[in-house]
């Protein structure tokens, strides 16, 4: 995955509570094999609705996700967070994450930001009144800042999913940095245990 030190753009108010995984990208969406395209069934089933906040343009090109509390509850599916990077976004703040939800985004470079309700809140009105308000998501410092309305506040990323972001690590990246005790290992393998060779 890509590293990730800090996002910083416009915002989208998605001003909606406990908004599930099937409502982030349904079912029938499921049935694509690549990790590309999903981001056009975002929230696809609000989408019909001329008045829905993404069909907004004064919020086009954002690329932070403000969000009502319990988002990304439901069901594992990490095409949830590949529809909502697909989409543009590399950052979710919300005052609260669905367990599974939260680590499928660690693991494919979505920032999920967890700061109080309040600040939230606060953020949501700002930006429905200036689409233009831009959010740094500060991944060094664990801060997110709106300097225009003087707001920076920390959220909590423990020390290895920091270094995730930071370095651009998904499994296999971090499985990676182990080859060669990995390499050493399978030169030491007993030879009648099973081994899996390549078809190529």
């Amino acid at each position: 995955m890509q590293a990730v030190r800090a996002v910083s753009g416009r915002a989208v108010p998605l001003d909606r509570s406990d908004v599930d995984t099937d409502q982030i990208i349904p079912a029938v969406w499921l049935k694509r094999v690549e990790r590309t395209g999903f981001g056009k069934g975002l929230f696809a089933a609000w989408r019909d609705s001329r008045d829905f906040v993404l069909n907004d343009e004064r919020y086009a090109g954002a690329t932070v996700l403000l969000a009502g509390p319990n988002f990304g509850t439901g069901s594992s599916r990490e095409h949830a967070v590949w529809a909502i990077m697909d989409y543009g976004f590399a950052a979710v703040v919300s005052s609260r994450f669905g367990d599974i939800f939260r680590n499928n985004s660690t693991k494919n470079g979505l920032v999920p930001v967890q700061v109080d309700q309040a600040v939230v809140e606060h953020l949501m009105a700002a930006v429905e009144a200036s689409p233009e308000l831009e959010l740094t998501v500060d991944v060094e410092r664990l801060l997110l800042s709106c300097p225009a309305l003087g707001v920076e506040v920390p959220f909590p990323l423990d020390a290895s999913t920091q270094e995730r972001f930071l370095e651009g690590l998904d499994d296999i990246g971090i499985s990676l940095r182990h080859v060669r005790d990995i390499d050493g290992y399978e030169t030491r393998r007993p030879s009648f245990k099973p081994t899996v060779t390549s078809s190529a």
